[in-house]
């Protein structure tokens, strides 16, 4: 690399310079306050937000501070506003925008706004129309809030979920229609998810508009049979009953059925989807294909051990298979499941005779390209790394746009690869994580790029372009960078550790600020290790890597180590706790700790761990069956056993009670409460919809019947994530406390 004499004199002087203020101004020390509390900006990245690409001469528009501004790709100057709620009034009030659509013909806005939180997808909102060349703002509904409005590709009319109800509105008059009728909480939705599948399939809008504007495709779901959960909502002097359909492993699911709707007449069909004796299915995902009568549904047998694509005729309603996925663990040559995420990516293609699918038949997530028979015509990708992410083929050029971890998988990294396989590039060079964002004809793509120790870029490439310059930066967080330089900050290395299988496990590491390579250091652990995840990756990790680094300044080493089971490192490596979740995980954690503990700076008295969810899960494990081995233990909202959970995601895993009892039950908690030795600190939110407080109850009851002291908190109301006010830094305070008092 090539470097001027002048640059090497400027950069001696901005040593020179950060050298003397530092020696008049001591280094600042990490508060909680700075990271959850009334300073809590002080390490939040900047970013850019609600990009849409337009489709017309090459801008993009941005939502910021209530405004929808129009922007010039190529220098980033504002050209218009196209929208702005603080001098727009609507029924005399001024309106507040929390996100917006802009219709395919670019004529209409779609506002957002006085938006209500319901699950972690799923909300309700206030909409209204805004006509760019009119100026005239409409109110969407006069009815009660409404969930995923989303606009007809023509730009003609919206659809919309209210009362788990289906209805669309015809723009020009402002005509409302009502599609369904039988729509009843608790009992039927019609176009919206329910819990479990916007939970684990991450759907909450269930249905699509056809190409040509005409149908609507939804999902129904029939959750009568569905067993409720109760929640109490504290505050009042009786506390009042939340009921929710709840599915917990081995109980009844949703009934589901596909149904297409004429959006003019009203009329409804019927896709086939099995026979009629087969219920117990899952119907994740509804496309529409290019042709406007041809619908696909993928279809999930009860285990998630097969997955079908099926084309179903939107005139009649009759289906067929086009293609099966039935997994394999590619060491253990044993049946698998399917995870979703891997099978993902669909898409089809403008010639009307070929689609892009995703899956990890070769025992690594890859695309390939099939005809609308489903025969293979050939891969794209291949190679033993996953691919990450298809994020949009470019037919005209014959190329597709995809994420892998080819280069490592701490990393991710954009590439461009022909349809045929072949001339792949690979369009990132910088160490780290990237995502990219392309413009709908693939001229431009928006690059975002982060690493573990420095924070978000994000930088405007023309696709293609030979010499892999930026036009411009929208964004460096060069403000961020600078008062970092104010900060004694230890960067997070990355190791691998060694286990008895052979295999090297992935870890990071932030030592102390004050580290010294001769004495011994207390560790804590931080943990999740659950299906396909990840904590060790190369990319920026906002409030706890600077809570980790406050605790660093006291002192202590942080580690985090990626257990057998987690992500990007293919079939083999993710699925090998099929059947037996929590069992291998842990023994991959007790390895590391001993691992840790051998180190010459590491002392061996004082190593802990913590987690959240899975992570309090596999904390409670570490702290029963590694007891040990760890000294204090933190686990916040943890499963204690996956009776408790939900169906789709433990069923995945573990199958259902009914076939794996013993999966369930040895690797519970519960189980093993009277193992528990050290110092235990149980924290969870009585409103957490998803963990239920249920799992904390029954770990507690264990271990007051086992004698086994410990500590717990619980937070009234509060949900799985325990924020609100400012719960997030008393939670963290509480954590903070503990550590130092018992590690």
């Amino acid at each position: 690399m090539h470097f001027s004499l002048r640059g090497w004199f400027t950069a001696l002087c901005l040593v020179g310079a950060l050298t003397t203020q530092a020696q008049v101004a001591p280094p600042k020390q990490i508060t909680l306050d700075d990271i959850w509390g009334q300073n809590a900006g002080t390490f939040t990245p900047r970013t850019v937000q609600g990009v849409n690409w337009m489709k017309a001469g090459g801008f993009y528009t941005t939502l910021a501070n209530d405004r929808i501004v129009k922007y010039s790709i190529t220098d980033g100057k504002a050209v218009d506003t196209l929208f702005d709620a603080r001098t727009t009034r609507a029924g005399g009030q001024v309106l507040s925008l929390d996100d917006y659509q802009l219709s395919a013909d670019e004529q209409k806005l779609l506002l957002t706004t006085a938006e209500e939180p319901i699950y972690r997808r799923s909300s309700r909102a206030t909409f209204y129309v805004y006509d760019l060349s009119t100026r005239q703002l409409r109110l969407l509904s006069q009815g009660d809030k409404q969930q995923y409005a989303t606009f007809s590709p023509d730009g003609r009319k919206v659809a919309f979920v209210r009362d788990n109800n289906l209805f669309t509105v015809e723009l020009a008059m402002m005509a409302e229609k009502q599609l369904t009728t039988d729509g009843k909480r608790n009992e039927i939705i019609n176009g919206g998810a329910d819990w479990v599948y916007e939970e684990e399939f991450s759907m909450a809008r269930a249905f699509e508009w056809s190409p040509d504007s005409r149908r609507l495709a939804f999902i129904r779901f029939d959750e009568r049979e569905v067993p409720e959960y109760n929640m109490q909502v504290w505050g009042e002097l009786y506390p009042a009953d939340y009921k929710f359909k709840y599915p917990k492993a081995g109980d009844n699911n949703s009934q589901v059925s596909v149904w297409v709707a004429d959006a003019a007449t009203g009329q409804k069909l019927r896709m086939e989807t099995g026979s009629p004796a087969e219920t117990d299915v899952y119907l994740p995902r509804i496309q529409w294909t290019r042709n406007p009568n041809l619908l696909s549904i993928r279809r999930l047998n009860r285990l998630q051990t097969q997955l079908d694509l099926l084309h179903a005729d939107a005139t009649t309603g009759k289906s067929v298979v086009i293609l099966t996925e039935t997994p394999v663990n590619t060491l253990g040559g044993q049946p698998s499941y399917v995870d979703l995420e891997f099978t993902d990516d669909l898409t089809y293609l403008a010639d009307g005779q070929t689609f892009i699918w995703t899956s990890e038949r070769s025992g690594f997530k890859h695309v390939y390209r099939y005809d609308m028979t489903g025969r293979l015509l050939g891969p794209v990708t291949a190679g033993n790394y996953e691919v990450l992410a298809l994020l949009g083929v470019d037919e005209k050029k014959q190329v597709a746009y995809y994420l892998s971890a080819e280069v490592s998988p701490l990393e991710k990294h954009l590439y461009k690869i022909g349809l045929d396989g072949k001339n792949k590039q690979r369009l990132t060079m910088s160490r780290g994580s990237h995502s990219a964002n392309f413009s709908p004809d693939f001229a431009y793509y928006l690059l975002s790029h982060t690493t573990a120790n420095t924070p978000l870029t994000v930088s405007l490439f023309r696709a293609g372009a030979p010499d892999a310059k930026p036009l411009r930066v929208l964004e460096t967080n060069e403000n961020l960078r600078r008062r970092l330089n104010l900060y004694p900050l230890s960067a997070k290395r990355f190791f691998t550790v060694p286990i008895p299988t052979g295999e090297r496990l992935n870890a990071w590491m932030i030592r102390p600020t004050n580290f010294d390579s001769t004495k011994r250091h207390p560790v804590l652990m931080f943990v999740y290790g659950g299906p396909g995840s990840q904590t060790v990756k190369n990319e920026w990790d906002s409030r706890d890597y600077f809570w980790y680094q406050m605790l660093a300044q006291k002192g202590y080493i942080i580690v985090s180590v990626d257990n057998r089971g987690t992500g990007a490192r293919g079939n083999a490596f993710r699925t090998v706790t099929y059947g037996q979740l929590g069992k291998i995980e842990t023994q991959d954690q007790i390895s590391a700790a001993k691992y840790l503990k051998a180190l010459p700076y590491v002392d061996p008295a004082r190593v802990g761990i913590w987690g959240w969810s899975y992570g309090g899960y596999m904390t409670s494990l570490c702290m029963t069956l590694g007891a040990d081995v760890f000294k204090t233990g933190i686990a916040v909202a943890p499963v204690t056993n996956w009776r408790f959970y939900d169906t789709i995601y433990t069923e995945r895993y573990l199958k259902r009670p009914q076939d794996n009892p013993q999966g369930y039950d040895e690797n519970s908690p519960v189980t093993h409460a009277d193992k528990l030795k050290g110092n235990f600190l149980l924290i969870h939110g009585t409103g957490d919809d998803n963990v239920h407080f249920q799992n904390s109850v029954e770990f507690v009851n264990a271990l007051v019947a086992a004698g086994k002291p410990f500590r717990s908190f619980y937070y009234p109301n509060r949900n799985h994530g325990i924020y609100g006010g400012n719960t997030r830094q008393h939670l963290y305070q509480m954590l903070t406390d503990f550590i130092l008092e018992k590690l």
